[in-house]
């Protein structure tokens, strides 16, 4: 795994690793959670969905793994209806390459990245913490799937983490989400250069400035509005839409009685 890519072998991954792989032409990764035996558990479109009302929800269909006519002899049948899923390596690949996201990484290398949702600067939990918030939200859900707000991604840095974003009007932990949206910004907020200079490689700088700026702030390991909440306090919480807020310095607190 390098500075400009993250592509790894299979013998090197290791359970609480979380992995990702590209679909449809590179337009959307599919993020999960590998928990040894070569199994990965991911959040997918499958279960309650909250969509964007846009073309998106046509391009991101590929967000869980494609379905084959043929049975898969290593994945077996579940219930899909919260949307988290076990499946096999070669099942959540779909014939894509395997991606290692990265945690801890510095500003340097996270800006040297140009697209978002290959790292950030968030520091995991290890590797049994992770494998265990994983395997507990397969039993009990990540709430209804949103492209923006709760997607695979946002399950995945979940997982590592223990991170979630507090404030349900913004945008959620995921660094691809953040760059859908920070393009388009980018490019709007860099037209008023216009006035100041015609030179298209003047506006094309700002933009990119721009671009860099809002995906280092909106990341999980430099936002303020994120709490440390356990997994066992996330699904009892996510019924009543409150949680318990810990600090992320300190160690998270068991689920309320009752």
């Amino acid at each position: 795994m390098g500075l400009l890519s993250n592509r790894v072998d299979r013998d090197s991954l290791k359970p609480g690793d979380h992995i990702y792989s590209w679909r449809t032409a590179y337009v959307y990764a599919h993020h999960g959670i590998y928990i040894g035996d070569d199994k990965v558990i991911h959040f997918t479109r499958r279960g309650q969905e909250v969509g964007t009302g846009t073309v998106l929800d046509l391009l991101l269909v590929s967000s869980g793994p494609a379905r084959s006519q043929v049975p898969c002899a290593t994945c077996t049948a579940q219930n899909e209806a919260n949307g988290v899923v076990s499946s096999c390596l070669n099942c959540f690949l779909a014939g894509g390459v395997l991606y290692r996201f990265a945690y801890a990484v510095t500003p340097a290398v996270f800006l040297a990245k140009a697209r978002g949702g290959t790292c950030t600067l968030a520091v995991a939990d290890p590797d049994d913490v992770v494998v265990h918030r994983a395997k507990y939200l397969l039993d009990n859900g990540f709430g209804c799937y949103n492209v923006f707000k709760n997607n695979c991604e946002d399950f995945a840095i979940y997982c590592k983490t223990g991170l979630l974003v507090v404030d349900p009007s913004t945008m959620g932990q995921s660094g691809q989400a953040v760059s859908i949206v920070g393009g388009p910004l980018a490019a709007v907020l860099s037209t008023p250069m216009r006035l100041v200079t015609t030179n298209i490689y003047g506006m094309a700088a700002v933009a990119v400035g721009v671009y860099c700026a809002s995906r280092y702030a909106a990341d999980i390991g430099m936002r303020r509005d994120v709490v440390k909440v356990s997994a066992e306090d996330l699904t009892t919480r996510l019924a009543t839409g409150t949680l318990q807020v810990v600090e992320p310095a300190l160690p998270v607190l068991p689920p309320p009685a009752g």
